[in-house]
């Protein structure tokens, strides 16, 4: 396929997380509901053929084996219908009512019974991102006390981080086991925290070390001694552990990495953060995560207040794209670029926790679904771009496959000889630390 180049990507935002007991909907606050044929008309005509997009597992999986399929269908089928790429996103940082929380140990096997249903429902889905940035997730969830369960507790955020990750490892054997030729395109914030004087170099040596823990355990990778031993003291078993080093599905991976100018941290000796804006930038920071994983790239998410004038956030993308041809001309295989969202969020100022209906101009578009000049600016960087980037991927010697392409006799006998590879690789080798 002409396509099967690099991914030129936006996404429409819809995270679900509850707090307080209210569930935030940013597809309600959003207006897809209402407009959802209108957003999906707006991705084509920026020339955009990818797009980060989920069903509301909250509305959509009711309970173990009961699935409400009705908005997917009409969703999914437009999408097919345009020949658009869904990167789909399954759970964004929330869970149904029924499942409770990320404390629930049952969550990672009724996830998977979930993925799988989807994946029966929707076969020409190719990409997808199972649960997306697992790390922030936990953190907020239950680090924080943010989000969902609301602790504040290294345990509680142990816990949360094992079921959600062994969610999404058990996610994507469950999507081979219909859709062998599955690429997963994990989305996982890419964090470095500045020590801010020489008494906190310590402190801030173990959030670096920490902000690697869920891809560590998602990609198989074996921990340093420091977090084995923060592993097993707050909660993870010698099993649990095992588990995931013997999952490792990295040949199907594509590793996604989001920057926002809030990446960065200040650490104090105390172990208190603030923000230090962007002091490293992406190109240092994702080379920081290749040289880890060393797995393809993609920059899945990143965006930037607009001001009054609409210069802030084209500034922002300018910068964004020089950092990615940084690291890509310095070796790393870069595969796609995403501005996230589509169109303007709502409340994200509060990080969700506060219900003020406030608009966050961070779309390529307003809730108006009127072009904001960073649309503008990424429509015509994709015009200039898209012939000159080919994609350079050992991960996608599957090529992608357009949703128009799927019944083709050559993607079949692909698939077919996908299916007959194993599922697992558990012979892909470790780092040891």
């Amino acid at each position: 396929m002409d396509d099967a180049r690099f991914m030129f990507a936006t996404g429409v935002e819809n995270s679900n997380p509850t707090v307080g007991g209210r569930r935030v909907d940013e597809l309600d606050k959003c207006g897809h509901y209402r407009h959802w044929r209108a957003d999906f008309a707006l991705v084509t005509e920026l020339g955009i053929r990818f797009l980060r997009y989920g069903p509301p597992l909250h509305r959509t999986w009711l309970g173990d084996g009961r699935c409400d399929w009705e908005f997917a269908d009409a969703t999914f089928g437009e999408l097919q219908r345009r020949d658009l790429v869904p990167i789909v996103d399954l759970c964004h940082f929330g869970v149904p009512d029924w499942i409770g929380n990320f404390q629930n140990p049952d969550f990672p096997r009724l996830f998977a019974g979930y993925a799988k249903a989807f994946a029966q429902r929707f076969p020409w889905v190719q990409l997808y991102t199972p649960v997306n940035e697992m790390y922030i997730c936990a953190r907020f969830s239950a680090l924080y006390g943010w989000w969902n369960e609301q602790l504040t507790s290294d345990r509680a955020f142990v816990t949360a981080l094992k079921h959600i990750v062994q969610a999404n490892v058990l996610a994507m054997e469950a999507i081979l086991q219909v859709r062998p030729d599955a690429i997963f395109i994990q989305s996982e914030s890419s964090e470095y925290f500045h020590a801010e004087d020489p008494a906190a170099i310590g402190p801030a040596e173990l959030m670096n070390a920490k902000r690697f823990l869920s891809l560590d355990l998602n990609y198989g990778r074996r921990v340093d001694s420091e977090m084995y031993e923060y592993l097993m003291d707050n909660g993870l078993a010698r099993e649990e552990y095992h588990f995931f080093m013997g999952h490792s599905l990295k040949h199907h991976c594509i590793m996604g990495s989001d920057y926002y100018v809030t990446n960065e941290h200040r650490v104090r000796a105390d172990g208190l953060t603030t923000p230090s804006g962007e002091v490293f930038g992406y190109a240092v920071i994702s080379r920081q995560y290749h040289e880890r994983y060393r797995l393809p790239v993609m920059h899945t998410e990143t965006n930037l207040v607009d001001d009054a004038q609409g210069r802030a956030s084209v500034n922002w993308l300018w910068k964004e794209w020089a950092n990615v041809l940084r690291v890509r001309n310095d070796g790393v295989p870069v595969l796609g670029f995403t501005w996230y969202s589509l169109v303007d969020q709502v409340d994200w100022d509060s990080a969700l926790r506060e219900d003020n209906g406030q608009a966050n101009a961070l779309g390529l578009f307003d809730l108006d679904r009127r072009i904001r000049p960073v649309g503008r600016a990424y429509k015509q960087l994709i015009a200039d771009w898209r012939e000159v980037l080919p994609t350079q991927s050992v991960c996608l010697q599957v090529p992608v496959v357009l949703p128009s392409e799927h019944g083709e006799g050559w993607a079949q006998r692909r698939r077919q000889r996908a299916r007959s590879q194993p599922v697992r690789d558990t012979d892909a080798p470790h780092n040891a630390e």
